[in-house]
């Protein structure tokens, strides 16, 4: 990971424009190209920018687009609300001095969250900006099983979807690595200079291909919400819809609850393992992320 603002937006750019055909916005994709999706040239035309500016900022010079240079070139690149908004961030990251490095305060849950997760039937989950699991109710902790007991900084989603075994538990294993992989690119370019950040994604990268791979292609995703499917152990196949509710205060933790639809298999077996839970006497848990 790239703790250059203004590189990272160059490598975002660079993404985007490569992967849009000429023929996708209007274009004719002419005899002997050779590269790949749409030329420089082609979507400084298209956005009404000079070419020789739009190559700047490709090559992570320092250039400060206008808000209307990065709307112009978003909607020549047909992005996404998501996309959009990335592109902002990464701008304005891109804007700001270079600072000293600075002291950042660990990432704690509230107390009056850590009650709230208490009285929760649903399973839910405290997830740290960067996805670390800080904290869980206990048909959550039953929900995640053995991934609980491991130490407290590997307890990352990522890390739990990440590993070889996730394919016989999770049969979307890969469209959830990747939508995780584009909230974390999310959060990370908020604030690209964090300490576990950079700590994460380079352990992840050095392990995982597979993420290597998708970190590299800058997809993006809002934390807000989704669906996994799960087969639990105890109960098997589970369908789950997720909501992730920011907690009041600074960028950090958001409560993350998942539920079942009313009357579902998935909502049964839900009920089954909490009963399940409950004999075991699974507990609550509250942690906390230390940033060294």
């Amino acid at each position: 990971m790239s703790d250059d603002p203004r590189r990272e937006l160059a490598e975002f750019l660079r993404t985007r424009r490569t992967r849009l055909r000429p023929q996708d916005v209007g274009l004719e994709p002419g005899p002997r190209r050779r590269v790949a999706g749409l030329r420089r040239e082609e979507l400084a035309l298209l956005a009404g920018v000079s070419t020789d500016y739009y190559q700047r900022m490709e090559q992570g010079r320092d250039v400060r687009p206008s808000e209307q240079v990065l709307d112009a070139l978003a909607r020549a690149l047909d992005f996404s609300a998501e996309e959009t908004r990335h592109l902002h961030s990464l701008a304005a990251a891109a804007r700001v001095p270079a600072r000293p490095p600075r002291s950042y305060e660990p990432e704690e849950v509230p107390d009056t969250t850590l009650r709230l997760l208490r009285t929760m039937t649903s399973p839910a989950l405290v997830v740290g900006r960067f996805l670390d699991v800080l904290a869980w109710n206990p048909l959550g902790g039953a929900l995640l099983g053995e991934f609980t007991r491991q130490p407290q900084r590997e307890r990352n989603l990522l890390a739990l979807f990440l590993r070889p075994e996730a394919d016989r538990t999770c049969p979307n294993r890969a469209a959830t690595v990747a939508e995780l992989i584009g909230m974390l690119r999310t959060q990370v370019a908020a604030d690209p200079g964090h300490p576990r950040a950079v700590e994460l994604v380079g352990e992840l990268a050095a392990r995982s291909d597979e993420f290597a791979a998708l970190w590299a292609l800058h997809d993006v995703e809002e934390p807000t919400r989704g669906h996994m499917s799960l087969n639990h152990p105890q109960v098997g196949e589970l369908n789950l819809d997720w909501d992730a509710y920011p907690i009041p205060g600074d960028l950090g933790p958001a409560l993350m609850v998942c539920t079942a639809s009313e009357g579902s298999p998935a909502a049964e077996r839900l009920q089954r393992l909490a009963v399940l839970s409950r004999e075991a006497g699974d507990g609550f848990h509250g942690g906390v992320i230390l940033n060294e």
